[in-house]
Parts: C-alpha cells; sequence; structure tokens
C-alpha cells in the first residue's frame, strides 16, 4: 500500500500522474463531484442563512466507499482537483465526506499535467481555499433558488406539457437569442447601387490584366442611371497613387471562450464537443488546463516557443509578446490554453488532432513577427464629372505569424464591403487608363446575423455574464429545455437589378441571387419566446443583462475574500422572493396567442398560440358549438411570423391522393415529420420533400422504393431478414430484433454468410443480456456493465435485496419468482401495477380538488 493517496477528479489524469509520481504515491479518482445539494424542498435551509443540505447520489456511493477505504489505509492523503472554483469545491467535499481537515489536508494545484508542473506542486502544496469555495457555493445555492423559485411559477402560468425551467445565466441567454431573432423579423431590406468599373492595362511583363475600380453607392435606380449616363463618352486617369506601409498583428492564446469560437469557425465544433476534447487533451498531459480567462504565457511556455519558433522559421519571425487581459476578473487561472510541450506540433489521437493542432499553431503565432504589407490606393478621374474612382490592392512583403495561422472572423464581425484585396498591375500619375465597363449593382443592407454557439458565447462574455466553466452547459441546457433550436436555414431567391454601362450603351438586367442562407445557427423556438417575454414582464432583474453580469462580479468578490457569501445570497434573495409570490398571485397564464384573420370557409377566427403539445394554429373558440380544429406548426415556422395563408395549409393535411390495390394512400404530418399512409404502414418522406406539394406520381414512386428496400435480402432459420439505414447506421431486421452492421461488412452486398454471422453474433449477445425476460409484462432482469440491474419498460432500476440484506447473486436471480420481481419494482415506483380501473377512478377526484383549493386560498384572507 503506497503512504500517500492523491486523489484528481478524472481517472485518465489518475493514470497520467501515477507514473509521474511513482511507488509513494497511489492516485485516484473520485470522477468529479462527490456531494450535491439535496433535491428534497430545494436542499438549502432558506432561515438558516441559506445552509446548503449535501447528499451523496447513488451514483457514487460506490466511488466514496472506495476512497473512504483507501484514505482509512493511507498515512497521508493529497488533494489535486482542478484548480477552479468547481475543483476547489470538490476539495472542500472530500475532506468533508472523508473525514479530513481541510485546515491541514495537503492541496496542490497545477496547470499542466508534466513532470516538471506534478512535482513543484508537491514540494509546495496549500490547503483548501474556502473564499473560493464558497464562491461556487454561492453560486451553486443562488442557481438553485432561483431553478426551484421560477420553474413552478412557470409550469403553472405557461400551458404547455413541457419540462420548462428557468436559470440565472441561461434565461438570460435565451433572451439574447430571442431579441437577436425580433430584430432579425422587424428587419427590412433597403437597396444601394455600387458602383464597379474594370480597368484593364499591361503588368509588368506586358500581359493585360483587369481590375476593379470602386465608386460612392447610390441610394436610388434614378440616381445611379443618372451617374452612368454622365460616364458616357468619358476619359479615365489616374490621379493619384499612395503606397502605405501596413501591419497585421496575431492574436493572443487561447482562453476557452476564445478556444471555443474559432474551433467553431474553423472546425465546425460545437461548444460541447471542443470543451470534451480539450478535456481529453488536459488530462492525458497534451494540453493546459482547457477553462481559463487568462492570456498569459508562463516564462518556461515562453521560452519553449522563442526556441520552436526560431528553430523552425528564424529569428527574424521571431517576436515575443506579453498579453494582458481586458477582463478584471480573469484571475483564477495561471495560463492561457497552450501545449504543454511546444515540439510536439501534433498528437496521435484522431479525434484531438484536429484542436491540438489548431491551440500550437494559436500559440507559436502569438509569439512571432507581425506580418508586413503594402497596401495601394489609386485615385481614378473622371474626365465628365467630378466623381472619382478608388482602387486598392495588397502586396505581402513579409508574412511573419501568418506563415503559421490566421484568425477567422464571425458573421457579425465582416463588413458587407469587404472583399480580399488583390495586387494591382503598377500604375503611374496620369497613366489613362481604357474602360472595359461599368456597373450599377443593386445590394441590399443585412440585418445582424443569428448567434452561433461560438458568437453567443463571445457576447456573454463581453456582457461579463457568465464564467470560463458555464458556457458550455448554458448552450446545452437551453438547447435540451426546448427553448433554442440549432439549425440550417435554407436560402430565398430574390432578384436584384444591374445597369451596365458598355462601349457608351446602357444596358440594364435583373438577375436572381441566393439570400439568406445560415448555418448551425441557434433560433429560439416559440416556447423560448413565450418564456422570454413571460420572464422579462415578471422578472425583469434575472433577465437584466447588467444586474446578471453584477452578480457575476459579487461571486467574484466572494472568492476574493472581500463578501460574505450568505450575505450576498440575502440581498439577492429577499426581492426576489417577493416577485415569485406576486407573480403567482396575479399574473395571468400565458399562450403566446396571436389573432392571423378569419377562415374564409366557417368565418371563424384563427389564432396562432402555445398548446400543451407546443405551437399550433386554432380555428374557432372552445366556446363554440363546434369543437375548434388544431394544426401543429412545422419546423421553421414560428407564432411571431406565420401568415394566415401558411396557416390554412397546414389544415389541408391530412390529403388523400389516390388508391392503390384497393387501399387509399394519404400524406399527413407527424411527430417525426411528412408521411405517406398506404393502408396500414406509414411511410416517411425524404427530408426537404414539401408533403402540401406531393403528387400521387410521387407517392408511388416512394412507395416503390419503401418495398423494394423493405422486400428480404435472405432468411435465416426460416424467417426474412431485411435491411435498412438509421438513426445509428447501417441494420438488418430479423424477428423483430435490429443489428447493426459494423464497417468491416460490404453493406450493400451482404451474403448469407454474413446475413448468418451477424444474427448468429447478436443472439448470442442477447442471451448473455437477459437474467430473466418476460417480454408481456415488459420486465426483465439483465446483466449490465456494473452488475444486474432491472428494468421496467424503458426504465432502469436497481435490483432489490434478500430478506436477510444481502445481494442477490446471478446465479439466484435467474430464479427469481416473477412477483418477488414486481416487489422489487413497486419499491421504487409506488403502484407501478395499479390497475387501468383503478386510473380511471381518479379522473372525478380532479374536478372534486377545484372548491378545496378554492377554501384553503380563501383561509389565510379570514384569518387575517
Amino acid at each position: 500500500m503506497a503512504k500517500n493517496l492523491l486523489i484528481v477528479e478524472s481517472p485518465a489524469k489518475a493514470k497520467t500522474i501515477e507514473k509521474i509520481l511513482g511507488k509513494d504515491f497511489e492516485v485516484k479518482s473520485c470522477f468529479g463531484h462527490i456531494r450535491d445539494l439535496e433535491k428534497e424542498e430545494m436542499g438549502i435551509d432558506i432561515k438558516n442563512g441559506y445552509k446548503p443540505r449535501y447528499t451523496v447520489p447513488e451514483t457514487k456511493e460506490k466511488v466514496v466507499k472506495e476512497l473512504k477505504s483507501l484514505a482509512k489505509k493511507s498515512e497521508e492523503v493529497w488533494l489535486a482537483t482542478d484548480e477552479d472554483r468547481e475543483g476547489e469545491a470538490i476539495s472542500w467535499h472530500l475532506c468533508e465526506v472523508l473525514g479530513l481537515d481541510p485546515k491541514t489536508t495537503k492541496r496542490i494545484v497545477f496547470h499542466e499535467i508534466t513532470k516538471p508542473a506534478i512535482q513543484k506542486a508537491v514540494t509546495s502544496p496549500r490547503t483548501v481555499n474556502m473564499d473560493l469555495v464558497n464562491a461556487q457555493q454561492a453560486r451553486r445555492v443562488l442557481d438553485r433558488i432561483v431553478g426551484f423559485e421560477l420553474s413552478p411559477v412557470l409550469w403553472r402560468k405557461i400551458s404547455t406539457r413541457n419540462n420548462l425551467s428557468a436559470g440565472r445565466v441561461q434565461s438570460v441567454a435565451v433572451r439574447l437569442i430571442a431579441e437577436r431573432e425580433r430584430e432579425i423579423n422587424a428587419f427590412t431590406a433597403t437597396s444601394t447601387f455600387k458602383i464597379e468599373a474594370l480597368f484593364t492595362t499591361p503588368d509588368i511583363t506586358g500581359k493585360n490584366v483587369t481590375f476593379v475600380a470602386e465608386g460612392k453607392k447610390y441610394d436610388t435606380v434614378d440616381d445611379a442611371e443618372k451617374f452612368l449616363q454622365t460616364c458616357i463618352g468619358a476619359k479615365y486617369k489616374v490621379n493619384d497613387i499612395q503606397v502605405k506601409p501596413a501591419k497585421k498583428s496575431p492574436a493572443a492564446p487561447f482562453t476557452t471562450s476564445t478556444l471555443q469560437q474559432e474551433a467553431s469557425r474553423k472546425l465546425g465544433y460545437s461548444v460541447k464537443r471542443t470543451m470534451q476534447i480539450a478535456q481529453q487533451l488536459y488530462e492525458s498531459g497534451k494540453i493546459t488546463y482547457m477553462r481559463t480567462d487568462s492570456v498569459a504565457l508562463s516564462d518556461t511556455a515562453m521560452d519553449d516557443i522563442r526556441k520552436q519558433v526560431t528553430g523552425q522559421y528564424g529569428n527574424n519571425y521571431y517576436q515575443p509578446r506579453k498579453y494582458r487581459n481586458k477582463n478584471e476578473s480573469a484571475q483564477e487561472a495561471h495560463e492561457a490554453i497552450r501545449p504543454t510541450y511546444m515540439e510536439n506540433s501534433t498528437v496521435d489521437d484522431a479525434d484531438g488532432r484536429r484542436l491540438y493542432e489548431l491551440i500550437w499553431k494559436r500559440t507559436m503565432a502569438s509569439q512571432m513577427a507581425d506580418a508586413e504589407l503594402e497596401r495601394t490606393i489609386a485615385k481614378i478621374e473622371i474626365s465628365t464629372n467630378k466623381e472619382e474612382l478608388t482602387a486598392t490592392g495588397e502586396v505581402l512583403k513579409f508574412d511573419g505569424f501568418l506563415k503559421v495561422y490566421r484568425e477567422d472572423r464571425d458573421d457579425e464581425d465582416i463588413n458587407e464591403d469587404e472583399q480580399q484585396e488583390g495586387m494591382l498591375p503598377p500604375l503611374t500619375v496620369n497613366q489613362q487608363l481604357p474602360l472595359r465597363e461599368m456597373k450599377a449593382i443593386e445590394r441590399f443592407s443585412r440585418p445582424s446575423p443569428r448567434y452561433t454557439e461560438a458568437s453567443l458565447v463571445k457576447k456573454l462574455e463581453e456582457l461579463g455574464i457568465g464564467r470560463p466553466s458555464t458556457y458550455a452547459p448554458t448552450i446545452s441546457t437551453i438547447l435540451a429545455r426546448g427553448y433554442v433550436e440549432k439549425r440550417d436555414k435554407d436560402p430565398i431567391r430574390r432578384d436584384f437589378r444591374i445597369m451596365t454601362l458598355k462601349n457608351d450603351q446602357i444596358a440594364k438586367v435583373t438577375e436572381q441571387e441566393n439570400t439568406g442562407a445560415e448555418k448551425a445557427k441557434l433560433f429560439p423556438t416559440d416556447l423560448g419566446l413565450v418564456v422570454t417575454d413571460f420572464l422579462k414582464q415578471y422578472f425583469d432583474d434575472i433577465m437584466d443583462y447588467g444586474f446578471t453580469a453584477r452578480i457575476e462580479n459579487e461571486f467574484d468578490e466572494v472568492a476574493a475574500g472581500k463578501l460574505k457569501w450568505n450575505n450576498m445570497i440575502d440581498d439577492f434573495y429577499i426581492p426576489f422572493k417577493k416577485d415569485v409570490d406576486n407573480t403567482i398571485e396575479t399574473a395571468e397564464r400565458i399562450k403566446g396567442e396571436r389573432e392571423l384573420g378569419i377562415d374564409p370557409q366557417s368565418g371563424k377566427k384563427i389564432v396562432a398560440r402555445m398548446g400543451r403539445f407546443g405551437p399550433m394554429v386554432q380555428i374557432g373558440d372552445a366556446n363554440d358549438e363546434e369543437k375548434p380544429r388544431f394544426a401543429g406548426l412545422r419546423r421553421g415556422q414560428s407564432i411571431e411570423t406565420i401568415t394566415l395563408e401558411e396557416a390554412l395549409q397546414l389544415f389541408e393535411l391530412p390529403k388523400t391522393l389516390g388508391e392503390l390495390e384497393g387501399q387509399e394512400i394519404s400524406v399527413n404530418l407527424g411527430r417525426f415529420g411528412p408521411y405517406i399512409k398506404f393502408g396500414e404502414q406509414n411511410i416517411s418522406m425524404p427530408r426537404g420533400e414539401d408533403p402540401f406539394g406531393l403528387t400521387m406520381e410521387r407517392a408511388l414512386e416512394l412507395i416503390g422504393e419503401k418495398q423494394k428496400a423493405d422486400s428480404p435480402i435472405g432468411f435465416y432459420d426460416g424467417k426474412p431478414v431485411t435491411k435498412g439505414t438509421g438513426r445509428f447506421g447501417p441494420f438488418i431486421k430479423w424477428n423483430d430484433m435490429y443489428i447493426n452492421v459494423p464497417r468491416r461488412y460490404d453493406f450493400e452486398n451482404l451474403s448469407q454468410a454474413n446475413i448468418d454471422e451477424l444474427v448468429e453474433a447478436k443472439i448470442k449477445k442477447e442471451e448473455n443480456r437477459y437474467i430473466q425476460n418476460w417480454p408481456e409484462e415488459k420486465i426483465s432482469i439483465e446483466n449490465a456493465r456494473w452488475g444486474p440491474v432491472l428494468k421496467f419498460g424503458k426504465k432502469i432500476l436497481k435490483v432489490g435485496k434478500k430478506a436477510d440484506d444481502t445481494k442477490y447473486t446471478a446465479d439466484e436471480l435467474s430464479t427469481v419468482p416473477l412477483e418477488d420481481v414486481k416487489k422489487m419494482i413497486e419499491a421504487q415506483i409506488p403502484n407501478a401495477f395499479a390497475s387501468k380501473k383503478a386510473a380511471a377512478k381518479k379522473a372525478p377526484t380532479k374536478k372534486a380538488a377545484a372548491p378545496k383549493k378554492a377554501a384553503k386560498k380563501a383561509a389565510p384572507k379570514k384569518k387575517s
């Protein structure tokens, strides 16, 4: 047994560190947080200074038990959790659970997993920093209070079955996305006419080259045409040439948010994926700590980079730079994200390679020389009017840091008029230039683009909302709750006008362009819009950007020991609780309703609103004699923007198209999109195909394709085998059993031998899976990764213990009667097997409960 037990957060990190420290240390992982707030009654004692009530979740009981056992046997326990507030809190929780004194237990931190860093940390341990712990605890408590108090308000005031929730940072993030969407919807494009002239002149080799010169913009087609008319018969000469040197400097090394932004722009990674890969790279010792808002580099790193730059590119490419944070609260981490060893320009891991190389290039570039440019600006005179044209060219004289890396930019940072500047041919003052043609091209103004995950992170950071550790979970939460969806937007066709002056003649044409296409952007759902409006109306503090940023600053003050955490919570909670109580008492239920017009057939009102199952259109009213008609909105449609014509179209489905073999063919919209119904068979339509425009001919094609796909490709045990492609890739189906087909098989040409092999392997696997199985009851006892489990429908439950409180063995479970298994299920899910009749009897009690509720509400008033 090793003398020292060192506890880290992740098992991958544990293996790496154990190799470094040697036999005196046993390194074990606690797998992240080992305690969390109790779920019952918020888990916070509001009346007792917001004291949190922590519990060890079931999933961590085994880990805690093992760590307790190892801690008792060890001479000393060391804590080496991550260096941020979350890591500090985990160390404190470990002290509490393992019975360690946080004032004396050795706590070490490092921002890179290298031998020098680990050995240095072990020689200079500290103790748990309770200020950092309290800052994390304050965030956790405040966010739990907001979630537990606000979410029930939403459940009561918004008519939907969705699992609604609200949160201090998540609700503000949704507000940003909602406001951007409304800004886009309210935007009216205006057009201007851009003047572009093409000239041809010889270059230094005598070869004729064409370059572009631009004139000023005109607001109307008439003004643009008048300008072109004044250019008829004009001569053009170079009036002035300016050659200016210019420089481009490299960006700072990566912080958490800039890594997320650049990985999104360059690699197309989501924020969550970036952080998962970065975590793996850190834990395997490849990069420094990935949750940081610092842009600083250590002296060791600077020296390492200098050797690499000068060795690979020469001394003229090296330029040392020290970067400073604009954000004053950037204090938790010591360094920017960088490779631990700069000599490693790549890694073997296929998943991590692209992200690692991005980090390596950015780190290298940050210590490299400026790129040197020469910018030429030529002014061209028009003889027939007083206007001037401008031609711009750029020559790269010295590439500097651009040899390694060029930073990308977000859509909103790119000016509409920006274009890549090419080289100009040699020009001289007074040189006459022959005009090939001049165009006035109609161009339209654009609204601000929708947020990507990365540009949302950038905006949150600019506003001071959230910290490095919160960006990824915030985005995951708002997507999971259905307040926001990430999707593409198809382009629309738009006309634009061009007038061309050529050979002193003006020609006019109208052409078409695609516009408005967006990829992987964040769109608010109708639910997100409705919830945002409700929270803004009744909880303006929570939804205020400045207020949310101030709360973050107060967490920083707690971390610095300048503010007591429960005093901070108290200042927030008292006015917040008043708002909650007042809203429950006075606010009306919200439907997000918008009137669209009158149905021409029935004369009834048509409204778009939120229903129990999501956004929908309704014809008629609940008070009418005839029941209202309902239709769900299609993907991409919104209550806020749907037109009367689009709403009426939704009621065209289901639509009968015809008959085949005596069976009706119809088209309809379902939960998973549009489908064709052929007899009892439902056939999904391909993505992007419009169900409203579906013809009988196309329906027959799709039915034929489905029948062909469903026809057997072989037989096993006398039963047919079919194949298809699903969510998880290609599969074959036999006897209601779906069998994934690995890549090593030629899926398009599966032989009978392949089929036999795949089916037999699956049967064998299924035999090992079940200890006992009662399919008609939807109950089974199965072998799982960590031991036997109970399955009841889609629920996975624990296997109960025997009467003597000992665990069942797998052999014993193979003979346990069904009745005993049902008792195990009922112990975890009360009334799991209550009959349908008993359930039906409950219905009238709903109505009977109404007067009781009223009586309860009335009681306090009588008392007062």
